[in-house]
């Protein structure tokens, strides 16, 4: 029969965390820590410690230990563990409102050779998995090896707390679970508020009877003694007859932590009942912890990389926006980034006057209800989301198949007016563990289901779920769209218009000053040269003084011509042409080598494919990457300077490459800047204008240039230029 809802969250607030007893594989005992004595214990701590020991009103006698355990507990330091050898036991301390709770077990055998080399290989495989099913694939399979239990299951909470078996490594003893969902109820909320105090849990035999504490009351609190961090623990009865009617007589969990929360567990059965020692329990948690490390790090990185994935999304939605006179044309306009931003496959900007909508969604007036709706209900941060929006919109089954899923965020607090994103049902078949909703109730109290078959329910109403990442994506959009796009709207008009007028005004003064500068220049080099003719006299220090002079207003002569000439090449027109580029390679290098005879140089030059364009332009495009080439390997010998070429239908690729100083790929985004120098000016002469004319020239000609490098190995550039026939390409 069905319990009603009252009795299940009774069962629900068992106070699973104060048993008053203890499983019999181990003893408890808890001390005031003033005189180390002990006032409570559990009521079969003589067969392992002595009964003297038990309320003697008298300091604890375990030899050196009690000191072990006085400066521990002075330490500060969360947990206790040592071992007593003349009494064959381990010692387990922790603290609990003031008071010292010790535990005791038989100390297990030596720890099996080869347990550690196995750690180690483990901790190897699994860092060669990179995702998360792989992870926790060879965790359950390595826990099962370690423990012998007959099945180890990895257990995955969703957001509602149900529960599904991701992975599973067993001998065959016991059923699969391997997929099946369990829900919430099989495991409340007072139950995972201790798995995640109280890491690993082991109960070796169901069918144990549960040891009391005497006195039932601690004398110091007057209260029942809180276990929650007490590995004897003795569980809830329910949870008992949970394990029997799965046919699971031992059982041990390790939660799954990540970052704080409950992750998930690994849970461990056997069908006969099974004892692990303490050394392998903490070797499992640290297994655990280690897969826990490795879920949070894949999970982190899969997020990051769809989070700078949707970013550049909101950037080219950001530069259709203000490349339109109205944002929510340009908006609309990209269409298909603006269903990328979140995933979705529909989507409505619904302002005050208009209702644009994308892709697959509801109808007007059924969006303009969502919009009542959320104007009601939106979210205070202005950003909502929900999966399963029938939950919340009752009419929202209406058009479920377009809209169960919604993520939408407000563009304006003055009028109503949003961006909906959305999702259609997708039909599930979840299988369940055993039917979730059946209870049965005998004299008053709930017992737990004895099925854990194959159940199948159909889902429906239910949407594909919205990510952290999505979510913030959309937010971003919203900052983006009222911070900038609504409220600078004219702002940005006005500052477009501005820097156009101050570009032309630029372009112009700066082929003024280049060109009425060259003169002067001209005359310093001039009439330093005069001075040191004229006066033959001149001591040693006075010629180095104009031999500076000379050479500063040579480099300066030098960087107003590469000024002029990428001033000049905003105007030049471009008469394209077939060019011969083996013939123009072969004329540069000879040019560039004119004042480098004494290089040794290893020139590796390929047959180069014709090319189309201004065969001027082209020359100093060779010109400036092989003067570069040569320049930046004058520390090599030999210098090895290699160029070749492919052709397609499409264009004619040419590469350059070297084996001299190289540079950082991390700036590589400055290579191509006007007076961008990678390398100090002491160690390489030129004005840093070079590269940037290239690109500049590589650009008029619709094509492309690419630099890659490392530090002290060289460096390679690309450039593409494209075939007459490509289309929709044109040289400016």
């Amino acid at each position: 029969m069905v319990q009603p809802e009252s009795d299940l969250e009774g069962c629900a607030r068992e106070p699973i965390h104060i048993p008053g007893a203890i499983q019999p594989h181990g003893a408890l005992f808890v001390l005031r820590p003033s005189d180390m004595t002990v006032i409570q214990a559990s009521a079969n701590t003589g067969n392992l410690l002595g009964s003297s020991l038990i309320l003697s009103d008298k300091p604890l006698n375990l030899g050196p230990s009690v000191e072990r355990i006085r400066e521990w507990y002075e330490s500060g330091e969360p947990a206790l563990q040592i071992a007593i050898p003349d009494r064959g036991l381990i010692l387990i301390a922790h603290r609990s409102n003031g008071l010292i709770i010790g535990e005791v077990e038989e100390a297990e055998e030596a720890t099996p050779s080869g347990i550690f080399s196995g750690l180690r290989s483990f901790i190897e495989r699994l860092a060669a998995h990179t995702d998360t099913p792989g992870s926790l694939n060879e965790t359950v399979r390595f826990v099962q090896e370690l423990t012998g239990f007959d099945r180890v299951l990895a257990y995955r909470f969703d957001d509602a707390w149900n529960g599904q078996v991701v992975a599973e490594a067993g001998n065959g003893r016991l059923p699969s679970y391997l997929d099946l969902r369990f829900p919430a109820s099989d495991i409340p909320a007072q139950a995972r508020a201790l798995y995640a105090t109280n890491r690993v849990r082991l109960i070796p035999d169901a069918r144990y009877e549960p040891v009391p504490l005497e006195p039932a009351l601690n004398p110091e609190t007057n209260e029942p003694l809180d276990l929650s961090s007490a590995q004897l623990r003795s569980v809830s009865p329910v949870h008992l007859e949970y394990m029997r009617n799965m046919g699971t007589a031992a059982s041990m969990s390790i939660s799954i932590m990540i970052d704080g929360h409950l992750w998930g567990l690994v849970s461990c059965h056997s069908a006969q009942p099974h004892k692990v020692s303490s050394t392998l329990r903490d070797l499992c948690d640290f297994v655990v912890q280690s897969l826990a490390m490795r879920i949070a790090a894949q999970e982190r990185a899969a997020e990051a990389s769809q989070r700078v994935h949707l970013s550049q999304v909101t950037g080219r939605l950001l530069a259709s926006m203000s490349a339109s006179s109205d944002w929510v044309e340009g908006l609309a306009e990209a269409r298909d980034d603006l269903l990328r931003q979140v995933s979705a496959t529909g989507a409505a900007i619904m302002t005050d006057a208009r209702c644009i909508c994308r892709g697959s969604t509801p109808s007007e007036p059924q969006l303009q209800t969502i919009v009542h709706w959320l104007e009601q209900n939106g979210d205070a941060d202005e950003v909502f989301a929900t999966a399963s929006l029938s939950a919340q919109l009752a009419s929202a089954t209406d058009f479920a198949d377009t809209a169960s899923g919604i993520l939408a965020i407000r563009l304006s607090k003055l009028y109503p007016s949003w961006l909906i994103w959305v999702r259609p049902e997708v039909h599930r078949t979840v299988i369940w563990g055993g039917d979730p909703h059946k209870h049965v109730a005998e004299n008053g109290r709930i017992h737990p289901r004895k099925s854990f078959g194959a159940w199948q329910e159909q889902v429906r109403l239910q949407a594909l779920p919205w990510t952290a990442a999505e979510i913030a994506a959309a937010r971003d959009l919203r900052a983006a769209i009222v911070g900038i796009v609504l409220r600078r709207a004219e702002e940005l008009a006005e500052l477009t218009s501005e820097l156009q007028r101050s570009n032309k005004e630029l372009e112009a003064f700066s082929y003024s000053v280049s060109h009425d500068l060259r003169a002067p220049f001209r005359h310093i080099v001039g009439f330093a040269q005069l001075l040191r003719e004229r006066e033959g006299e001149l001591d040693e220090k006075s010629r180095h003084y104009l031999s500076n002079i000379s050479e500063s207003a040579l480099a300066a002569g030098r960087l107003v011509d590469d000024l002029l000439n990428f001033s000049h090449l905003g105007r030049t027109a471009i008469v394209p042409k077939k060019v011969d580029m083996n013939k123009l390679v072969s004329e540069v290098v000879k040019s560039v080598m004119l004042t480098q005879s004494e290089r040794k140089i290893e020139w590796r030059i390929a047959s180069l494919p014709v090319a189309w364009g201004d065969s001027t332009l082209l020359r100093q495009v060779w010109y400036n990457l092989v003067d570069n080439a040569v320049k930046y390997t004058r520390d090599q010998d030999p210098a090895v300077i290699s160029i070749d070429g492919s052709a397609d239908m499409e264009q004619r690729v040419y590469r350059i490459s070297d084996n001299g100083v190289g540079f950082d790929m991390a700036y590589v985004g400055k290579l191509f800047g006007v007076f961008q120098r990678l390398q100090r000016a002491e160690d390489f002469e030129g004005t840093g204008i070079g590269l940037a004319l290239a690109r500049r020239i590589i650009d008029r000609h619709g094509g492309s240039i690419t630099a890659t490098g490392e530090v002290g190995k060289g460096a390679e550039f690309v450039f593409a230029l494209p075939t007459p026939d490509r289309k929709g390409r044109a040289i400016a």
